[in-house]
């Protein structure tokens, strides 16, 4: 996984990290309705990428980011 200071690479896409943790649901602790209700059919257990997060490339080149929900931008360099 690719990392930088204000996006990350996990596989799906770049993801902006202010974005991303503040769209991630948060999961009750407790809940009254039984489990088969609360975990549902999902094959994986792992949550898709946010697609409000999804960062974008700001040219052709492909070396910044930026996220269209908060406007951060980034010089990326890929080895």
């Amino acid at each position: 996984m690719t990392e930088t200071k204000d996006f990350y690479n996990d596989g799906y896409g770049w993801q902006c990290r202010a974005c991303s943790r503040e769209l991630t649901p948060t999961r009750p602790l407790e809940s009254s309705l039984p489990l088969y209700y609360r975990e549902g059919e999902a094959e994986s257990k792992g949550s898709l990428p946010t697609i409000q997060a999804m960062a974008k490339w700001t040219d052709a080149t492909r070396r910044s980011l930026t996220c269209p929900r908060c406007g951060v931008t980034e010089l990326i360099e890929i080895n």
